[in-house]
């Protein structure tokens, strides 16, 4: 099954992409697909322990073992700063 995974801001421009289609066993969890995204990026560890993660617009957790379904969309948000 496919899962889009999008990069934002730094997470776009360590991933030098916006967008990055992952293919996933059936009854992988956001944290697999994560951890698939991380060596796909090693770059991205730079920021991992700051970013949020979305599925399908909704905020979820890093470690989640929620299972994704073909489709599915996550999202790499950063950190945003600024004055």
């Amino acid at each position: 099954m496919k899962v889009a995974f999008l990069f934002f801001a730094r997470s776009r421009e360590l991933a030098g992409t916006q967008s990055w289609e992952l293919k996933v066993h059936d009854g992988a969890s956001i944290q697999d697909a994560l951890q698939a995204v991380l060596t796909q990026f090693p770059g991205l560890k730079e920021i991992e322990g700051r970013c949020v993660l979305a599925l399908n617009q909704e905020y979820v957790d890093k470690g989640s073992k929620q299972p994704l379904r073909d489709g599915d969309e996550v999202a790499l948000i950063p950190p945003i700063s600024g004055g």
